[in-house]
C-alpha cells in the first residue's frame, strides 16, 4: 500500500500514488497533477511529450497543484518533478483513463474470490496487454473527506501482465481490452470498488444532503469526531447497547460457558459446511442463523491457544468458542481469523458456534475447504467443513439497527466516497464504468433518485461531465415460474431509467448471462465487451456500431393487443430461435397472465385470451425472467414494464 506520506527535511516532492511510474495521463486535456514539497518551495514539472515545464510554489502546508497540457495518445514519456531535488515518472503513457467502481461484481478479479471462465488462458494473454495500466485502490473507510489513499498491486500503477491482473477488476480489465482493441491507445483503469456496499457510501454527504431519506444519517456521519479512538469508544458504547438488546444474537445459545456445554444441538438440522444458505437449507432467508460445529480435540491440543480460520462469511459475524466471544466481523468478504485463548481450550468436545447475519444476497460461511479449519501452534489442523448445526434465530425485518463503525463498515453514508472516490477528484479521466445496486435491491424506487444523483454528485466534483455507463444487474436465483412483481426489476429499471435520463450515461443489459445459483456471474468477457460497444459509439464516436439490445420506447392497444415499439429494434429475433418468452399482460384488474408475443418487424404484438381488455405489459420482470427477445446484434431486449404499479409495499414508501 502507498500513501502521500510525511514529508521529511530533506525528502524529494511526495506524490500520491496516483502519480508514478506506469501510469496513464488522460489524453488532450489540461490534466491536473498535484503534490507535496516544502512549505514556499517552487515546484518544477515538465513532461517530455513536449518538453514543456511548468512552475508552482508549494503552500504553507506544502501543498501544490497545477496542470500540464497532454497530447494525443502515446508514449512512453517521463514525468520530472523538482523543488531543488528531482523526482522522475518513467514509462508515463498518454492514453484513455476510466475510473471502474461499484461492490463486488465490479471488484470480483480474474482470479481469487470469484474467478471469471477461462481464467488461466486470460492470465496468459493479458501479458500482451502492456499498454493497459491498472491503478487498485486499498478498501478504506472514512466518515470525513480525505486528501490521501493507499494502493494495492504493490503500490501504485502496474503495468498489466498475467501476474498484475489477477486480482484487479476483471470488469473493469476486459473494458479497458475493448477500449485498447479497438481504439489502438493505451489505457489506464482505476478500480475502486467494494463488495457488499450499497450506493450511499459512494455519494458524499454535500450531495446526500439533498436527499430527505439520506439527511439524518448524513448529520450522524459528519458530526463523529475526527480523532479516531474517541470514535471507537463511542462505537463500542453503541454495540453494547446493541448486544444487551438482541440476546437472540449474541446471547440465546451462548449464555455462559456452563449453559453453553450443556446445549444439545444433535436435534437441530445440518448443512454442509462451505455453503451459502440461500442455494441450500434457507432459500430466500435473511437475517440470524445460528451455525454450530462440535469440534473434537486431541489431549496434547487442552490449554494451548488455537487459530481459528472461518474464511469469509456473508455479511456479519459473531463467532464463539465453548460459550465465549472470541471474534467478530462486521463487513461482507473480509477474511476471519481468529485467536481462541488456551483458557477456552480443552480436551475432546468443543463447541464452536457462529451467529451469522445476512443482511442480502447468500448468506453463511462459504469460503473455500482450505480457509475453514482450526490449527494449534505447532501448526496442525482439523478441517470445520463438512456438516454444521443450525438454526434460524431471526429474519432481518425483526432485527434492530445494527451499530456500525465509521472506522471498518463500507456502509455508512459517505464513507467510500470520502475514503477512496474524494482522493481521485480532479485527476483527469474520460469516464466511469458501474456495477452495483445488489445491496439496494429492496429500495428500487428510492435508487431511481439515488443513482442520478450520485452520478451528478461525482461530476460535480470532478468539475465536468464525463461518461458514466452502468452495469443493469444480471439475472440471478430461481428461475420465474409465474408473472408479477419483483424488487429486482425494480432496481434494474431504476438503472434503465439513469441510463434513459441522464446525460451521457448508456446501460449494459445482461439479463441473459448471469448464473441462477451464483451473484456474481463469470463470463465477465461480455460485461466488458458490452459495456466497450457503449463506449465506442457514444464516447468514441464510432459509426454504425450497435451497442444496445431494444429498449422499450411506448406502446399501442389495439383492441385485445398491445403493440410495443423499441428503439435498437433492428433484426428482432429470439435467441434461441423458437417462440416469444418473457411478456405478460395485464387488464384494468392488475392481475398478470403469461402473453402470447409475436414479433412484428420492429415491434412485438402482446396478447392473451384471458385478457379481453389489456392496459399494460411487463417484459423479464423478475430476478430471473425467462426470456429471449434481442436484436440482430445479438444483444438482448432491456427488461421494461408500460405500468408503473408500486405492487410491492416496501417500495411505496422510499424510506421504509
Amino acid at each position: 500500500m502507498v500513501g502521500m506520506g510525511v514529508l521529511s527535511i530533506n525528502a524529494r516532492p511526495v506524490m500520491p500514488p496516483l502519480f508514478t511510474d506506469n501510469m496513464v495521463v488522460q489524453q488532450q486535456t489540461h490534466a491536473p497533477i498535484w503534490g507535496q514539497a516544502k512549505p514556499g518551495k517552487k515546484v518544477t514539472i515538465s513532461t517530455s511529450w513536449n518538453n514543456s515545464t511548468v512552475i508552482t510554489t508549494a503552500d504553507a502546508q506544502g501543498q501544490w497543484r497545477t496542470e500540464v497540457i497532454t497530447p494525443e495518445a502515446g508514449g512512453p514519456y517521463t514525468i520530472t518533478i523538482s523543488d531543488g531535488q528531482k523526482l522522475v515518472l518513467g514509462n508515463v503513457m498518454v492514453g484513455e483513463v476510466w475510473l471502474c467502481s461499484g461492490q463486488s461484481n465490479m471488484e470480483m478479479p480474474i482470479e481469487g474470490w470469484g474467478h471469471v471462465k477461462n481464467y488461466e488462458q486470460e492470465e496468459e494473454e493479458a501479458n500482451q496487454y502492456t499498454n493497459i495500466r491498472l491503478l487498485q485502490v486499498h478498501k478504506n473507510t472514512a466518515p470525513h473527506p480525505q486528501r490521501d489513499m493507499e494502493t494495492n498491486l504493490g503500490g501504485g500503477w502496474q503495468v498489466c501482465s498475467a501476474e498484475s491482473v489477477k486480482e484487479f477488476s476483471a470488469t473493469g480489465y476486459f473494458f479497458g481490452r475493448e477500449i485498447l482493441k479497438n481504439r489502438n491507445v493505451p489505457v489506464g483503469l482505476i478500480d475502486a470498488s467494494w463488495g457488499g456496499t450499497f450506493i450511499e457510501p459512494w455519494t458524499s454527504a454535500g450531495a446526500l444532503r439533498l436527499h430527505p431519506d439520506m439527511q439524518e444519517d448524513v448529520e450522524a456521519i459528519t458530526q463523529l469526531p475526527a480523532d479516531k479512538a474517541e470514535r471507537q469508544a463511542y462505537y463500542d458504547r453503541l454495540m453494547a447497547e446493541w448486544k444487551a438488546n438482541e440476546k437472540s444474537v449474541v446471547g440465546g445459545y451462548v449464555d455462559g460457558k456452563a449453559a453453553f456445554a450443556q446445549q444439545n444441538f444433535a436435534a437441530w438440522p445440518t448443512m454442509t459446511v462451505p455453503v451459502e444458505w440461500e442455494r441450500s437449507a434457507l432459500p430466500n432467508f435473511d437475517g440470524i442463523v445460528w451455525m454450530i460445529r462440535e469440534v473434537d480435540l486431541p489431549a496434547k491440543w487442552a490449554g494451548k491457544p488455537l487459530t481459528l480460520s472461518l474464511g469469509r462469511i456473508d455479511d456479519i459475524d459473531f463467532s464463539f468458542w465453548n460459550g465465549e466471544e472470541v471474534g467478530q466481523s462486521l463487513n461482507f468478504g473480509l477474511t476471519r481469523l481468529y485467536t481462541v485463548p488456551g483458557s477456552l481450550v480443552k480436551a475432546g468436545r468443543n463447541v464452536l458456534a457462529v451467529s451469522v447475519i445476512d443482511t442480502g444476497g447468500g448468506g453463511g460461511i462459504y469460503s473455500d475447504a482450505a480457509e475453514l479449519y482450526v490449527a494449534n501452534p505447532a501448526g496442525e489442523r482439523l478441517t470445520l467443513t463438512g456438516p454444521w448445526y443450525y438454526k434460524a434465530s431471526k429474519p432481518l425485518n425483526e432485527l434492530t439497527s445494527l451499530p456500525v463503525s465509521d472506522d471498518s463498515s463500507p456502509n455508512r453514508v459517505s464513507v467510500l466516497y470520502n475514503a477512496m472516490i474524494n482522493p481521485l477528484v480532479g485527476f483527469a479521466i474520460r469516464g466511469a464504468i458501474w456495477y452495483q445496486g445488489c445491496n439496494n435491491e429492496h429500495k428500487g424506487y428510492q435508487y431511481r433518485e439515488l443513482l442520478p444523483l450520485m452520478i451528478r454528485d461525482w461530476r460535480t466534483q470532478w468539475g465536468y461531465d464525463f461518461p458514466f455507463y452502468i452495469v443493469q444487474l444480471a439475472n440471478y436465483k430461481q428461475l420465474q415460474t409465474e408473472p408479477g412483481d419483483d424488487e429486482w426489476a425494480e432496481v434494474r429499471e431504476a438503472q434503465a431509467m439513469a441510463a434513459q435520463h441522464v446525460e451521457k450515461s448508456g446501460l449494459a443489459c445482461l439479463i441473459d448471462i448471469g448464473e441462477a445459483g451464483d451473484i456474481h456471474p463469470k463470463n465477465k468477457q461480455e460485461v466488458g465487451r458490452r459495456l466497450g460497444l457503449i463506449a465506442r459509439a457514444n464516447t468514441y464516436g464510432e459509426q454504425g456500431l450497435e451497442f444496445s439490445g431494444p429498449v422499450y420506447h411506448r406502446y399501442q392497444i389495439e383492441g385485445d393487443k398491445i403493440r410495443i415499439f423499441f428503439h435498437h429494434a433492428d433484426g428482432l429475433r429470439t435467441a434461441d430461435g423458437g417462440a416469444l418468452k418473457g411478456f405478460a399482460i395485464a387488464g384494468s384488474d392488475h392481475r398478470w397472465h403469461w402473453a402470447d408475443a409475436r414479433i412484428d418487424g420492429r415491434t412485438v404484438v402482446v396478447t392473451c385470451p384471458d385478457v379481453k381488455s389489456p392496459v399494460a405489459v411487463r417484459y423479464a420482470w423478475h430476478v430471473n425472467p425467462i426470456c429471449n427477445l434481442q436484436n440482430a446484434a445479438l444483444l438482448p431486449a432491456v427488461p421494461f414494464r408500460t405500468d408503473d404499479w408500486p405492487g410491492l409495499s416496501i417500495n411505496n414508501h422510499r424510506a421504509n
